[in-house]
């Protein structure tokens, strides 16, 4: 490990110094290790898994006028925690090269890629979740004129360091009715509409029972597709799709041979200090997976597609302890509204320096499900579900507030509120309804153009769950290289214990490094509406990235 660590420093120090641009061909990537010294923490449960962990990542990218090309090589011999069950090993994952001619763009190798919304069909890399579900094979992308862009794709999906055997294939086009009608453009309006097609080939040998008689016929072919429409003038937005998945039997609907759908309506209205955005969505049976095997299908792995949750993504740790993950299978309903204004200088409500208010309304219910009996039959063909009617749960709620002010040249205020509902038993599998209260303040003091303080103060009240949290930050910034961070996360409700960090972060040119000590609890990292557990780990952290 140590051998393979020194070859990458020395390659992208080489690389570094080499960084250059001739004839038309540029070379750039980056450089991203996360490494770990573990110790046994009794009191957190967290535990040694080994004397020094590690994540590392090597992306390199060539750039030239017709052809692009990249790789990333990963190191996960040895994994941070949460890692381990997963990624473990090293390989050369994702590869690619591609053709670029007039208005023809030629892929082969691994990529990503999304239709609209990602109802039916989204492959991306998020490395806090542990999320890379590439497909390797081969895509193609032509614009034969002005606002009109036709897209094709072939290929297996990564679950890991393996990949399905699956064959994901899909079509999308997408059409700027603008280019083709001046007066829209007179108008200053924009009219986008699009259409997505993706099927799952799958030769599945695995056998469902549902009685020591009979058995399911799991379905070789699945297919998708989605339509949409958005519209553009001034400072309106609206967007409106509709997806619709076939029959895809598997554990995570109990399966079930009822079709899938999903469908959003989502405004927006930004002018003159105001902000506006108002969603809702309406989801079921949409769990889309390129593997029926329940031992590959389990959790965040092998999915083809994805369905934002219509929550606000909290970035505060208190805020963050009960994340929402979108219920695929069983369906949802989810709203979400949020507006936002900024009071003007030197008014009443503004002062000296202006204020900025918002407020976010979240909320995701059950749908309906009316179950059409035990038998046979009717157990593999579901439910019945009316379209508008709300199921008996509440999956999720929120409100929150916030109101940034500042109050000097040199200080600025940042107050919050959060209220939250949260259904853990239907999210994480086990517990109950937990109702939690959360109050922040973010205060940022600037001594100097070089000097700033950042204070946060955090405490959540609940009667559920563990109990009461509180939370206190100091962040020192010393522009432009140096940050010194020390936290600590209290948990006087019930456990009484402090989950403290501190945090020496270096950035100079294109290298960030950082250093420190601390104790993470175990708990769920999420964003947009896909969560990964990880579990608690103590111990002397170290990163290092750079961009070259």
């Amino acid at each position: 490990m140590k051998r393979f660590l020194l070859s990458l420093t020395l390659c992208c120090c080489v690389l570094a110094s080499w960084s250059w641009e001739r004839k038309g061909v540029s070379l750039s990537g980056s450089l991203q290790t996360d490494m770990l010294v573990p110790r046994h923490d009794s009191a957190t449960g967290a535990e040694k898994s080994g004397d020094f962990l590690n994540n590392t990542y090597l992306d390199l990218l060539l750039h030239s006028k017709y052809v692009d090309a990249g790789t990333r090589v990963e190191f996960l011999e040895y994994p941070l925690p949460g890692f381990e069950h997963d990624f473990e090993g090293w390989g050369l994952p994702h590869f690619w090269i591609k053709g670029k001619l007039g208005k023809v763009e030629l892929t082969a190798g691994t990529f990503y890629e999304q239709f609209g919304s990602g109802f039916i069909l989204r492959t991306y890399e998020e490395r806090s979740l542990g999320i890379d579900n590439s497909l390797l094979g081969g895509r193609i992308v032509v614009k034969p004129m002005k606002g009109i862009t036709l897209k094709a794709l072939t290929g297996v999906q990564r679950r890991y360091w393996e990949w399905n055997k699956s064959l994901v294939s899909g079509a999308d086009a997408e059409v700027s009715l603008a280019e083709f009608f001046p007066k829209l453009q007179q108008r200053e309006m924009g009219i986008t509409v699009g259409g997505s097609w993706v099927n799952k080939h799958e030769k599945t040998d695995e056998k469902v029972y549902v009685s020591p008689v009979y058995r399911l016929r799991l379905p070789k072919f699945v297919n998708a597709w989605d339509a949409r429409i958005g519209f553009n003038k001034g400072p309106w937005n609206l967007l409106a799709e509709y997806a619709q998945k076939g029959a895809d039997p598997s554990f995570a609907n109990d399966y079930i041979y009822r079709k899938g759908s999903a469908v959003m309506l989502s405004g927006s209205y930004s002018d003159r200090g105001l902000s506006v955005l108002l969603q809702a969505k309406r989801s079921e049976n949409m769990s889309f997976k390129s593997t029926s095997d329940v031992t590959k299908a389990i959790g965040i792995s092998s999915a083809i597609n994805h369905l934002p949750a219509f929550t606000q993504d909290q970035t505060y740790a208190l805020a963050a302890i009960y994340p929402y993950a979108t219920q695929l299978a069983p369906g949802e309903w989810a709203y979400q509204a949020e507006v936002g204004y900024n009071f003007k200088r030197k008014t009443t409500l503004g002062g000296r320096y202006g204020m900025n208010v918002k407020a976010n309304l979240s909320y995701v219910r059950a749908i309906d499900r009316q179950l059409l009996g035990q038998d046979l039959v009717a157990r593999t063909n579901g439910y019945t579900s009316k379209f508008f009617s709300w199921g008996d749960e509440t999956y999720y709620r929120s409100f929150d507030i916030t109101l940034a002010r500042k109050l000097t040249k040199a200080f600025k205020l940042s107050l919050m509120y959060v209220n939250q509902q949260y259904n853990q038993l239907v999210v994480e599998g086990h517990g109950g309804t937990v109702h939690t209260n959360i109050y922040i303040a973010d205060a940022k003091y600037q001594f100097s153009p070089k000097v700033t303080l950042r204070c946060e103060l955090q405490y959540l009240t609940t009667k559920q769950d563990q109990g009461d949290w509180a939370y206190g930050l100091l962040e020192l910034s010393l522009a432009p290289h140096w940050m010194l961070t020390a936290s600590d996360m209290w948990n006087c409700g019930e456990t009484d214990l402090h989950y403290y960090q501190g945090l020496i972060t270096y950035n100079v040119g294109q290298h960030r490094i950082q250093g420190g000590y601390g104790r993470t609890r175990a708990g769920y990292n999420c964003s947009g509406g896909v969560c990964r557990y990880v579990p608690a780990y103590t111990g002397w952290t170290l990163s290092y990235n750079f961009n070259f």
